[in-house]
């Protein structure tokens, strides 16, 4: 007895997994992700935790922590589902998170009785190595590369 024919899937069919060529989590975009993620899950943790444990020792630190906590969720979701609507929230979300860095970090150094426990943007990202100050620049320009790719596809 023979098997009934099965017709094979296509070999270049992406799965459920697979990342598509257009899409901004191949790549240097899937370590990019990957550090979105750490950082979101640190800050918005941090910040939970800061919130409901002392939140009267340094109100405006901790609400400022969950406020980039927020940011990186956004920016690591839409970054990874890389669609071209993302891509433009993603734009905006790099965008926030690179104003709040320069915003907070000037604040914070401005009037640090303001700041008397750390955020993660204090200092322009000093307690964190300079990464938050780092990554919205590298996530922008990830994008800027997608956005002339996308455009160069079109012409």
């Amino acid at each position: 007895m023979s098997e009934p024919a099965t017709s094979p899937e296509p070999a270049t069919s992406p799965g459920p997994t697979a990342s598509r060529p257009d899409s901004t989590r191949t790549g240097p975009g899937r370590v990019l992700i990957a550090i979105y993620a750490l950082f979101a899950l640190s800050a918005s943790a941090r910040a939970m935790v800061q919130i409901a444990t002392k939140f009267s020792d340094a109100p405006v630190a901790y609400l400022l922590s969950a406020f980039a906590g927020v940011v990186y969720i956004i920016a690591t979701v839409t970054l990874a589902v890389g669609s071209p609507a993302a891509r433009r929230i993603a734009v905006l979300s790099c965008s926030v998170e690179l104003a709040g860095v320069l915003a907070v970090g000037t604040w914070s150094l401005a009037d640090p009785a303001t700041f008397p426990d750390a955020t993660v943007w204090s200092g322009y990202g000093s307690g964190y190595g300079y990464v938050p100050l780092v990554l919205p620049v590298l996530g922008l320009a990830w994008l800027r590369y997608w956005s002339r790719r996308a455009r160069a596809r079109v012409t």
